[in-house]
């Protein structure tokens, strides 16, 4: 009984990192969104600006301070941090805010 409530409050997401683009899946709705692999980080203060779309559209836009990375690098995860926090925003902004989640290291 419990696991039939717990599986209906889940939300099942696959998240395909790529190079160039990051795809997200989630049951029952499909793809949700395609965004390209960028990461806007503030050099000075390491503080993240800007992820995906948003983050493209600044590329060579910004101040010298201000650096658009791909935090991949020929399908290898070249920025540990910087990607978790791409995978941070890609996951809440296809749960929508409802859930809550924990990122495992292992």
């Amino acid at each position: 009984m419990l696991s039939k409530i717990v599986n209906k409050l889940s939300l099942d997401i696959g998240i395909d990192l790529g190079t160039a683009n990051c795809l997200v899946y989630v049951k029952g709705r499909g793809i949700v969104m395609s965004e390209p692999s960028v990461v806007a980080v503030n050099k000075k203060t390491g503080q993240i600006l800007a992820i995906g779309e948003e983050a493209r559209k600044m590329v060579g836009k910004t101040p010298a301070h201000i650096v658009a990375t791909r935090p991949l690098v020929s399908g290898v995860v070249s920025d540990f941090d910087v990607t978790e926090q791409m995978l941070r925003y890609f996951i809440e902004k296809a749960s929508q805010g409802r859930f809550h989640y924990v990122l495992v290291q292992e």
